[in-house]
């Protein structure tokens, strides 16, 4: 176990620029987790690094080669439990002992099975380690989807809508609806590079044809796929989607098992790949889509609806983690709700904010957390 200390102001000072750190790694280390790491010797940085691409080195080890034998006897601090497990790269924890740290403070514990115990490593080596100093829900909000995986072993699902101050987010069914402006739509594309896959309802892909491509922002390290529900496999074959068709961002339509064969042939020509699903109450089972999505290798998804597909996953509490961008603005009672026609029956009591509202031009996003026991 961890020593029995509690971290200092200066520890927790280190440990946010630690936390800084690690979010640069956005849409490049996936599904690895976001990690940085800053050394201090006598009150002094002497190196930090944050984890920059997948398979690349970690955290750890990008700042104990800037600090070079200046990390001997040094403190580390850690955003993430330093990992104990040979992988793409050797365990950070001995990194750490065999460079002369003599004191670790980490953010948050390793949820992980195979990379969980570095804590333990760094104190069998005679190296003090204090952590983790964030509680379970704020160490969840730096990774979400990292650590949901490692506890259900499922995909980790965000839902991101744009809506009006009324809760609208079209101003009539079938009509695509500009709400936000481009400065929340920049945010957006660099939301997308740090998923596997986006997920939208067939109706907003028919109706607003978009085309789920990460084209602002960082260019991911891994452009995620594309995927529709599409029950009755109604996608148009010229329907944008298909003109941005790679090996690396594919697309996978979702429909009904008994939907038209003819219709199925004609998506797969299109390029998509296509996968028959049984029904649910929502059209297709979500948890069926969600399990093949598991086996496609897809761990974290982003939904981005429309009403209705939003409104079923949170209604069967698929939804981890909820990112709200507000315009100013109204569209009335003839505007799509946001969460579809059983809105009013939704439990919110479930998520808690995260983080301070970010200001994107005249738009403003909100992030909601599921807790968990």
């Amino acid at each position: 176990m961890p020593d029995a200390v509690e971290a200092t102001s200066e520890d927790l000072r280190h440990l946010e620029r630690a936390r800084t750190l690690a979010r640069r790694g956005w849409g490049q280390v996936h599904p690895n987790p976001l990690v940085g790491c800053v050394l201090v010797t006598e009150g002094e940085v002497v190196g930090e690094g944050f984890h920059q691409a997948f398979g690349g080195p970690h955290a750890e080890v990008v700042a104990l080669t800037a600090a070079g034998p200046r990390a001997e006897g040094a403190t580390a601090y850690v955003s993430l439990e330093p990992c104990d497990h040979h992988g793409k790269t050797p365990p950070c924890s001995r990194a750490l002992v065999e460079a002369g740290v003599v004191r670790v403070v980490y953010g948050a514990a390793d949820p992980s099975a195979d990379a969980a115990g570095g804590a333990a490593t760094l104190q069998d080596a005679g190296v003090t380690a204090v952590g983790p100093v964030w509680g379970p829900a704020e160490a969840r909000a730096e990774n979400p989807a990292f650590h949901h995986v490692a506890r259900h072993g499922t995909p980790f699902v965000a839902l991101k809508l744009a809506t009006s101050l009324d809760g609208r987010i079209a101003a009539r069914p079938g009509a695509p609806t500009r709400l936000t402006g481009r400065e929340a739509e920049r945010s957006v594309h660099r939301l997308r590079a740090g998923f596997d896959a986006i997920l939208v309802g067939g109706g907003t892909a028919r109706s607003d044809d978009p085309r789920l491509t990460v084209r602002h922002g960082p260019d991911p390290v891994r452009p995620p796929a594309r995927l529709v529900l599409d029950s009755r496999a109604r996608l148009p074959s010229d329907a944008a989607l298909f003109a941005d068709t790679t090996a690396s961002a594919p697309v996978h339509v979702f429909t009904a098992r008994d939907a038209d064969e003819g219709e199925l042939e004609r998506l797969e020509a299109a390029g998509a790949g296509v996968h028959p699903v049984k029904a649910g109450p929502s059209g297709l089972d979500l948890g069926a889509v969600l399990e093949d999505v598991w086996e496609l290798g897809l761990r974290s998804v982003l939904c981005e609806g429309g009403g209705r597909l939003a409104g079923a996953l949170l209604d069967e509490a698929r939804v981890q983690r909820l990112y709200l961008y507000l315009a100013p603005r109204t569209l009335g009672e003839d505007g799509v709700p946001a969460f579809g026609p059983a809105a009013d029956a939704l439990d919110w009591t479930a998520f808690r904010p995260v983080g301070d509202p970010a200001l994107h031009g005249r738009d403003v996003r909100v992030v909601y957390d599921r807790t968990e026991a």
